[in-house]
């Protein structure tokens, strides 16, 4: 299995090159990769909390999906296994939409002198990522007042496996009684 390149060459939230071509389909990202987030919604989305915690981004930047995956499976557990699956509300609040492509280029001894050239090359889809602008929420979870704490400790948890620095917000929303 080919190691993924550093999402280095990807952070960044600038407008991707696009190709305009003669050829109609030459103009087009032939196919999208398959998005690695099992689930958006965890726990139980029908219950009403009091408690709502929003994880949120301190800059604009692309999270590939399988750094939102990883947070969420991190949290998940940590939540399932203190509250159980009725005691919360996960929600994944940004869908990772926008492809990227890479150009492969030649490696090894004398690689240099074939494959110089080709300023902006088009590349092929190599994974999908979410595009996030500064403070917007990436997860969110709803609790009640006990479980405060643990939902905080899986937000940080998630926010550990995330390319950007993060901070959580507490909000009290009105439950109809």
């Amino acid at each position: 299995m080919a190691k993924l390149r550093t999402f280095v060459s990807y952070r960044n939230l600038k407008r991707p090159y696009t190709r305009t071509s003669k050829f109609k389909a030459k103009s087009y990202i032939r196919m999208t990769p398959n998005v690695k987030v099992v689930r958006f919604d965890t726990g139980d989305p029908g219950k009403a909390f009091p408690y709502t915690l929003n994880l949120l981004a301190k800059a604009d930047l692309n999270i590939r999906d399988n750094a939102l995956e990883s947070a969420r499976m991190t949290s998940n557990k940590l939540l399932e296994s203190f509250l159980g699956v009725k005691g919360f509300h996960l929600k994944v609040k940004v869908y990772p939409y926008h492809v990227l492509r890479e150009h492969s280029l030649a490696a090894g001894a004398g690689a240099d002198r074939f494959s110089s050239g080709m300023a902006h090359p088009f590349g092929k889809p190599i994974g999908v990522a979410a595009r996030v602008r500064k403070g917007q929420t990436i997860f969110q979870v709803r609790v009640d007042k006990q479980n405060l704490g643990v939902a905080k400790q899986a937000l940080e948890r998630a926010s550990k496996k995330l390319p950007c620095a993060c901070m959580i917000q507490v909000a009290e929303t009105k439950v109809k009684s």
